[in-house]
């Protein structure tokens, strides 16, 4: 029978932080195992390896690329092509795709994605032609996928080109259902204005994995009221441990467990106002313990 498996992000640890320590304490929170990236002169059998040392299993890493950019397409599939080999070969299924933008994209609007985080407007998206680029290109890293084994799940990111319940809409009406499915973040949705139990009830027959984050209500309005930016957001403590924000995720759990959903659930704090990283994994893994997972 699937069952539902617990992995860590680690994003929540300062860069520089040696792996075999993340790996350690990611293990001694108990969880199941983390997100595998390849690295440079290490197989992905040494990979697996290195995750059993701590008792880990690899869990679904993460491609980024600017899909809407006609110029780079045959780099992306290329890149797609590796990574999704990768993850056959650790024993993943799938594969968080997600869109670039942050500084890297200059909106009609004048301003990169990144400045208008958690406040983006109509002026601030790709163009038409950007839009069928995004699509098209996007389908072929799923079709690439799929060859291997391993399924492309979109993943929503605040200050990317693909941030608003409007922008996640029109992507997903673009593409290819048999081709491209969901792998959510809970609290970019959340940050973002979207309601995350509505869109993961509607959407549970694609999901296939999610990153499981929260943020703090009232930090998040101070910042769309006064206009801030994605690290003004960030280093005011918008991000939570999870039971801490204002995620439902007794609800939304109700709603994947009822859709059938097994998998890859990712424990994400992009940043923590905790003393430590494994202090935040910790209460995060305490309180889904709370909820039967």
């Amino acid at each position: 029978m699937a069952e539902i498996l617990v992995g860590c992000g680690q994003v929540t640890w300062p860069h520089g932080t040696p792996e075999e320590q993340i790996l350690a304490e990611i293990a001694q929170a108990g969880y199941a195992g983390a997100p595998a990236h390849p690295a440079k002169e290490r197989s992905a059998e040494a990979t697996v390896a290195l995750y059993a040392k701590y008792g880990l299993k690899p869990a679904p890493g993460y491609f980024g690329a600017d899909f809407w950019r006609a110029d780079g397409r045959d780099q992306i599939l290329d890149g797609a092509r590796r990574m999704a080999r990768f993850m056959h070969d650790v024993g993943c299924t799938e594969l968080y795709v997600a869109a670039g933008g942050f500084e890297g994209y200059v909106a009609a609007s004048g301003k990169h994605r990144k400045q208008v985080a958690g406040h983006v407007g109509p002026e601030d998206s790709l163009s038409e032609a950007e839009w069928q680029q995004f699509a098209d290109t996007l389908d072929r890293v799923g079709e690439i996928t799929l060859k291997e084994g391993v399924k492309s799940c979109f993943h929503n990111h605040v200050g990317s080109v693909i941030e608003t319940g409007e922008e996640i809409e029109r992507l997903l009406s673009l593409v290819d259902p048999a081709l491209i499915f969901l792998g959510p973040d809970t609290g970019h949705l959340a940050w973002a204005g979207v309601d995350t139990v509505d869109f993961c009830r509607r959407y549970a027959d694609r999901i296939q994995t999610l990153h499981v984050k929260d943020v703090h209500a009232a930090v998040l309005q101070r910042g769309v009221a006064g206009g801030w930016d994605y690290d003004t957001f960030a280093h005011n403590g918008l991000f939570a441990e999870l039971g801490e924000g204002c995620v439902d995720f007794p609800v939304l759990f109700d709603v994947l467990r009822t859709a059938g959903f097994a998998g890859w659930l990712i424990v994400e704090t992009d940043v923590t106002q905790k003393p430590s990283a494994l202090e935040s994994i910790t209460i995060s893994r305490a309180y889904l313990k709370t909820l039967g997972l």
